[in-house]
C-alpha cells in the first residue's frame, strides 16, 4: 500500500490506478525527501510533477510543507485517482491536477511564464525512450526558476539522463532497482551536454 511517508499527512493512504502507474516505493521518498529538506527545496517550494501516476510525489512534497504542487498525468483514471487522493489529504486547494500528455503541458508553459516552478519531479514510465526523456528535459526551461532542481527517477541500470546545457548535473542515487538524478538549473542555453 502507498502512504504518504512523513509531514502533515504522514501515514495516510493512497489509492494507486490498478494498472498503467508504478509508484516511487516509500523506501525511496523518504531518503529522496530527507535529502532535498536538507538542500531546502520543499518548505514553500512551487513543485511540478511530471508523469504524476497516483500523485505520491507531489502529495509527500504538499504533507512536508510544499506551498503548490501541479500533477500532470494523461491517464484519465490516474487523473480522477490523483484529484480524489489530494481531496482526502486535505491538499485539493493546492494541487491542480492537469490531465494532459506532459509535452503538450510543456509546450503551454512556453506561452504562460506566470508557471514557473522550484522542484520538478519527472518519473515517467521506465519503457520511455531516452529520446523522450531528452526532449521533456530540453522543453523545461520555461518552467525553471534560478535555482530550479530537476529530479528524473529511472530504472537504475538506465543511462544517465542527458541534461540540457542549462541544467547541471549534481547527483546520482540508487535504492534497489530505482535511480533517482538531479541537475540544478544554471543559466540559459539550447544545446544538450551528455
Amino acid at each position: 500500500m502507498t502512504r504518504i511517508v512523513a509531514g502533515s499527512a504522514k501515514g495516510r493512504s493512497l489509492r494507486v490506478p490498478k494498472s498503467g502507474t508504478r509508484p516511487t516505493s516509500g523506501r525511496v521518498r523518504e531518503a529522496l525527501f530527507s535529502r532535498l529538506e536538507h538542500l531546502g527545496y520543499i518548505a514553500d517550494c512551487r513543485v511540478l510533477d511530471l508523469f504524476s501516476g497516483c500523485g505520491a510525489l507531489a502529495l509527500e512534497a504538499l504533507s512536508r510543507g510544499a506551498a503548490g504542487a501541479v500533477c500532470v498525468e494523461c491517464a484519465p483514471s490516474a487523473v480522477k485517482i490523483i484529484a480524489e487522493n489530494a481531496e482526502k489529504l486535505g491538499f485539493g486547494p493546492q494541487c491542480e491536477v492537469v490531465g494532459q500528455k506532459v509535452s503538450s503541458f510543456l509546450a503551454g508553459c512556453a506561452a504562460d511564464p506566470a508557471r514557473p516552478y522550484d522542484l520538478v519531479f519527472l518519473d515517467p514510465p521506465y519503457d520511455l525512450p531516452q529520446a523522450c526523456l531528452t526532449d521533456i528535459l530540453q522543453a523545461l526551461r520555461p518552467c525553471l526558476l534560478s535555482d530550479s532542481l530537476v529530479v528524473a527517477e529511472r530504472r537504475a541500470t538506465d543511462p544517465k539522463p542527458v541534461w540540457p546545457v542549462f541544467l547541471r548535473a549534481c547527483d546520482w542515487r540508487k535504492w534497489g532497482d530505482t535511480g533517482v538524478w538531479t541537475a540544478k538549473f544554471c543559466g540559459s542555453g539550447n544545446t544538450m551536454e551528455t
